[in-house]
């Protein structure tokens, strides 16, 4: 990689450490519990069916950046999906919420753990790796050059 690419290495383990932790945490406790987590978090009563999603979601961003500390960099675009549907959550829900002041004070938690991992998914993600082009893509230049037929040349 340029010297401009450099990958985070602790960053981007670190990462996958906390998201391992944190939503394996949160992804178990909703599968295994949910009456347990509703009630430990304050949260409203959700139905059944969504919860579960919601909790298998976060398990299955678990799951993957276990492999992740074993190929942090095959692994990454996980952790580009988890900043992206962050960034999504604070916009289109969080925000609107804020300006329309039905804030709820329970969501406070989730904002302050959401809010960490876009920091560190900012610092640790390799945007210039994720999204650079590989170069088994590139064609060769002369690939779809009509080549001469064996034996024949030139003059």
């Amino acid at each position: 990689m340029s010297q401009g690419n450099e990958v985070r290495w602790g960053w981007l383990k670190a990462m996958y450490i906390y998201t391992i932790v944190a939503a394996g945490a949160f992804g178990l406790g909703i599968i295994v519990a949910p009456q347990t987590m509703r009630s430990v978090f304050g949260w409203p009563n959700q139905d059944p069916i969504t919860f579960g999603v919601t909790g298998s979601v976060y398990l299955a961003f678990a799951l993957l950046s276990v492999l992740g500390l074993r190929s942090p960099l095959k692994i990454a675009p996980v952790l580009v999906l988890q900043l992206s549907y962050k960034v999504i959550w604070f916009v289109g829900v969080i925000l609107p919420l804020l300006i329309s002041g039905q804030f709820p004070m329970y969501a406070i938690l989730f904002v302050a753990i959401f809010a960490s991992f876009i920091i560190g998914d900012l610092i640790a993600i390799p945007f210039a790796y994720v999204f650079g082009k590989e170069p088994s893509q590139e064609a060769p230049a002369n690939l779809y050059r009509e080549s001469e037929p064996a034996g024949s040349h030139t003059r």
